[in-house]
């Protein structure tokens, strides 16, 4: 249960501390006097998405706490689920920062707002009154169910499959669509793939293969050239290895007259022998260069052949031509291999329908268990409220939609009178009927979710008279088994509260906030009176305020 709640520079609120006591407890006050508000911290604190506008002062933090005393069997295992420490004096608070950023806490340890939600969620419910229009939903009818069929552990593996299902099938629908555009582009890039490897570029050089082109394609003009060398060294009486020659046999005179020539002697030796071997070179050169014209038209191919693939790939080495038969490659395989893995993903998205089939009809048998016994005592209080004739059908449908909660579809149907053809609860309900259903509703709801805390935020709408006795009745009832937090207009309901909190607003130098009361014994006579007869309390009121009282 909650036992206290602390508010600070929140909205109208400036700085407040509620205790709450076990049972039932009243809260009342005018409208517009800040229960809203009141409300919204709760729901800051059970998670709910911080509206930073709501800070009161925006050059402090907002702070909200809430102290909570929990029984160890009922809530151990769900702080150790979401990597918490338990302990029954559980403090879980919310700030939000003048940097319109916020935090949240449990026990002083930081935690996100999904952390905050699970464990809020098994600690109090609140039934705001927008609430009770959500009794038309399809979802939370079956929620409903599921509540009383106890289908929750049911459920949550039903969850994590049709996830995983999800996924797989997104997946799929992906790959397919990959398959569809790559195979528009298959055949080109095969056809550019093959054309590269028919190519067979590995192991080319591409310098050396237009070296040797050129040399084949100028073999006559080469040994022409050669020829001409040799005859330059060699030719009779002209040739420069015969003049060198005369000039070294001049030499070789000097140098029997002076030892001084005989470095020149040595020199111009070495010269002729250098160029006697060039001539010999150029002319063994010559005789080993052939026209091969086969050869010759072999390499012309070779060489057009990769001119041709350079140019179409806007490249200018066999390197990157490599790089681009790489790539081609791997496209042309990822789209070969796709279909293999579509008929992979397809056998694992076919066992998880199964799976997903064998828990929707687990699901909806136990939903299917549980609707006479909902229509039974559904019956039973809507009779105490003052609608003895109301009765309720539930239409219980199967479809081949996999939804979050399942694959039932339900049709809620109702009637307030004998004789009158059922309807949809939408169309046929009236608001104060609207309001005793969903009190129903909660109290049967009450019986099978252990809930330590439930808030109703005026579920008395649309209610007086002897209706509104037989409502605080119920709800002091559901009060014996569980925290319950009334906000009323309702003076029969007020009464029944084991205590009773006024919230009020009043103007302190000029600023108006919003402040708290927990009302004594005479403080809650008044109060009362005054919910029956207004600021101008009679002593007929009072009088009735004390009967209600007692």
């Amino acid at each position: 249960m909650i036992t206290k709640l602390f508010i600070k520079n929140f909205a109208l609120i400036e700085d407040i501390t509620i205790n709450f006591k076990s049972g039932l407890t009243s809260i009342s006050g005018e409208t517009g006097a800040g229960k809203s508000i009141l409300l919204g911290a709760l729901e800051l604190i059970l998670g709910k998405r911080a509206d930073l506008n709501s800070v009161r002062d925006n050059s402090h933090k907002c702070i909200i706490e809430a102290d909570f005393f929990l029984e160890d069997k009922l809530f151990m295992d769900l702080f150790k689920d979401h990597d918490l420490d338990f302990d029954p004096h559980t403090i879980i608070r919310r700030e939000l920062l003048p940097s319109s950023k916020s935090r949240a806490f449990i026990n002083d340890s930081p935690v996100s707002l999904s952390q905050l939600q699970a464990i809020s969620t098994s600690l109090v419910d609140i039934h705001s009154q927008h609430e009770t229009a959500s009794l038309f939903s399809e979802k939370y009818q079956l929620d409903i169910l599921d509540i009383l069929a106890g289908n929750k552990i049911l459920l949550k593996n039903y969850l994590e499959k049709l996830n995983e299902y999800n996924e797989i099938s997104e997946t799929i629908t992906e790959l397919i669509y990959k398959k569809d555009s790559a195979s528009k582009e298959l055949d080109y890039n095969t056809f550019l793939f093959n054309e590269l490897v028919d190519a067979d570029l590995h192991q080319v050089n591409q310098q050396e293969i237009e070296k040797k082109y050129k040399s084949l394609n100028n073999v006559e003009e080469i040994q022409e050239i050669l020829l001409n060398i040799n005859n330059v060294f060699n030719e009779d009486n002209f040739g420069t290895l015969n003049s060198l020659k005369t000039a070294l046999n001049s030499l070789l005179k000097l140098q029997s007259l002076s030892t001084e020539f005989n470095g020149l002697y040595e020199r111009l030796n070495s010269v002729i022998i250098e160029l006697e071997d060039i001539a010999d070179e150029t002319v063994g050169i010559s005789e080993s260069i052939q026209s091969d014209p086969s050869l010759l038209n072999e390499i012309h191919n070779k060489l057009q052949k990769i001119y041709k693939l350079q140019q179409k790939h806007s490249v200018v080495t066999i390197h990157e031509l490599l790089v681009i038969q790489e790539s081609l490659q791997e496209k042309v395989s990822v789209t070969n291999s796709l279909d293999s893995e579509i008929d992979k993903l397809s056998l694992t998205q076919k066992n998880l329908k199964n799976i997903l089939v064998e828990f929707s009809e687990k699901i909806h048998i136990g939903r299917l268990n549980v609707i006479p016994t909902l229509k039974e005592k559904l019956s039973d209080f809507l009779s105490e409220l003052g609608m003895p004739n109301a009765s309720f059908e539930f239409n219980l449908s199967n479809s081949e939609v996999f939804k979050q909660n399942g694959t039932d579809i339900l049709e809620l149907l109702f009637t307030a009178n004998k004789g009158h053809n059922f309807g949809p609860l939408k169309k046929v309900v009236s608001g104060g009927e609207l309001s005793r259903i969903m009190l129903a509703v909660k109290a049967v709801v009450a019986q099978y979710k252990q809930l330590p805390t439930s808030i109703f935020d005026e579920i008395d709408t649309g209610i007086s008279g002897e209706i509104a006795y037989k409502m605080a009745a119920i709800l002091k009832e559901m009060s014996m088994t569980m925290q319950m937090i009334n906000i009323t207009h309702l003076p029969q309901i007020a009464a029944v509260g084991n205590q009773h909190i006024k919230i009020y607003k009043e103007d302190i130098n000029n600023i108006t906030k919003t402040s708290i009361s927990n009302l004594n014994e005479r403080e809650r006579i008044n109060e009362i009176a005054e919910m029956i007869g207004g600021k101008n309390k009679s002593i007929s009121a009072i009088n009735q305020a004390k009967e209600l009282l007692n």
